[in-house]
């Protein structure tokens, strides 16, 4: 029996607060009448790409990987179609986006960099989860094993913009001093080849360069403040299983239980008209090149 298609919110107009500033696309709050009190952001996705979709089979994704990451629906407002996330920083919680805290631990960081920020480093990241201004050692542990599962989503979906402000930490006020964590993942838009058009996709899966594809992308994160461009989000993943395998290796046994039937039926249950057939097809392609690939990083 075929899976039931995710729900799709109708957002009222009544429910906007107010418009989100951060990034560039269009965005906006809502919020649900009462009992719900909870906030929700919705992003109208770029003309032309399937940001919208790619959201939401990401969270999935996550979900089936245990990964910790922020609830996304596809959501449509007047009409027109987007996504919404739910608000993770609640309870007394702020976010403190990445390049925040990595601007008051890395010596000359710029906080204010958009694109090719080579300082934005897996080992500058890591150096962040040691400030004990907001991390006690066992949260610094937890929060370097996260991001290393983070890392492993992004492998997976092939995620290229997990830049210094698609990342952060939760912080609350406690007494005279700040408790946090590791922020849930977000803001997976930029993935799953969202952004092609279907003769492009035909073209990759035609000529079997689906796995090209995914090789040449260029991630948000540097391995090294030298490199031009960062490497793909595999590329990336390939490097720090060496170096850091007490953190990446079991994020990568993560992916043990997941298999290509298990991330079609992610994929099959965005509604029939909200995804096209070649889109399906290559998203499935890309995500079991993918899991391949990071297969073969785990110890024999």
């Amino acid at each position: 029996m075929p899976s039931q298609p995710y729900t799709i919110i109708e957002v009222d107009p009544e429910w906007v607060l107010e418009p989100e500033a951060m990034g560039s696309k269009d965005k906006f709050w809502y919020r649900k009448p009462e009992p719900d009190k909870v906030d929700w952001l919705f992003k109208y996705p770029q003309a032309n790409t399937g940001q919208h979709w790619a959201e939401k089979i990401a969270a999935e994704v996550a979900a089936k990987l245990g990964i910790f990451h922020a609830v996304v629906e596809l959501a449509i407002f007047q009409n027109v179609r987007g996504s919404a996330t739910q608000s993770f920083a609640r309870e007394g919680r702020e976010l403190v986006h990445g390049n925040q805290a990595l601007g008051g631990k890395v010596l000359g960081y710029d906080v204010s960099a958009t694109f090719r920020h080579s300082s934005h480093t897996m080992a500058n990241i890591f150096l962040v989860m040691d400030d004990r201004a907001i991390l006690t050692s066992e949260g610094a542990r937890r929060a370097k094993l996260g991001m290393a599962e983070y890392m492993v989503l992004d492998a997976l979906i092939g995620n290229t913009d997990r830049h210094h402000e698609n990342w952060g930490l939760l912080r609350k006020r406690t007494g005279d001093r700040w408790t946090g964590s590791l922020a849930p993942s977000f803001d997976h838009a930029s993935s799953l080849g969202r952004e092609l058009l279907d003769e492009k996709r035909a073209q990759f899966l035609m000529e079997n360069r689906v796995g090209s594809y995914s090789e040449k992308g260029h991630g948000g994160v540097y391995w090294s403040a030298d490199e031009k461009r960062g490497p793909s989000p595999l590329a990336l993943v390939r490097n720090a299983v060496r170096v850091l395998p007490e953190f990446f290796e079991p994020a990568l046994e993560k992916l043990q239980g997941v298999e290509r039937d298990v991330l079609s039926e992610i994929i099959g249950r965005v509604p029939a008209d909200w995804m096209t057939s070649v889109a399906r097809q290559f998203t499935l392609a890309l995500m079991c090149y993918n899991l391949q690939e990071l297969r073969r990083l785990l110890p024999l």
